[in-house]
Parts: structure tokens; sequence; C-alpha cells
């Protein structure tokens, strides 16, 4: 049975920090390429991150870039996104994903298994 949990969230204020990790059992953590996504109330779920499987490459949406740092252990089966300068807006329930063989990172239908969200809040 495969499980992604999240955790590390909660209330910060603008300009704070937070890390979220995801770990991972049941999958060869190494093969699958993760993703964390955010979902604010109302709104779709938007890709935020992705790092390949060995953790050569990263990708980032255009409002986290230069702000958030994906990146993995996959010796402990989990990766972290470390975010800086946090905005109010960042304020959303995050997930991570993993998936296998995925070309557009981007993507959440590409993604074969999802965690249960971890709340992030930003206070102005």
């Amino acid at each position: 049975q495969v499980q992604l949990l999240e955790s590390g969230g909660g209330l910060v204020q603008a300009g704070g920090s937070l890390r979220l990790s995801c770990a991972a059992s049941g999958l060869t953590f190494s093969s699958y390429v993760i993703g964390w996504f955010r979902q604010a109330p109302g709104k779709e779920r938007e890709f935020v991150a992705g790092i390949s499987t060995r953790g050569g490459n990263t990708y980032y949406s255009d409002s986290v870039r230069g702000r958030f740092t994906i990146s993995r252990d996959n010796a402990k089966n989990t990766v972290y996104l470390q975010m800086n300068s946090l905005k109010p807006e960042d304020t959303a329930v995050y997930y991570c994903a993993a998936g296998y063989r995925i070309i557009r990172m981007n993507v959440p239908g590409a993604y074969d298994y999802w965690g249960q969200g971890t709340q992030v809040t930003v206070s102005s």
C-alpha cells in the first residue's frame, strides 16, 4: 500500500519560512518523480514544484521560483519543500504526489499517488 504523508505545515507570518516534508512508503521511491501542488479555497489545484527521480532536475511555478526549493533524500524516502519569503497568497493546502515516468511535472493527472495534504496559512 502506497502512502505519502505530508508534514510541516502551519501558521506563519508573511516573510517567514516553513519546510514541508513528504515521507513515502510502499513504493520504489527513487523511481518516482515527486511534485508539490497546492489548492486554495475555491481555486483549482496548482503545480508548485517538481523534482526528478535522482534530484538532478527541479521545476518551479513562476509564482514560487526563487522563494521555494524542492529537494529529496532517496535514502530516507522523503522530499522536502523549503518555503521562504512566504506571502499571504501562498495560503493553501499543500499536497505531494508521486508519478512514474512523468513527462510533464506540472500536470496533476500525470501523478499516480497523492498525499492527504498539509495546511499552510500565511498571515499578513
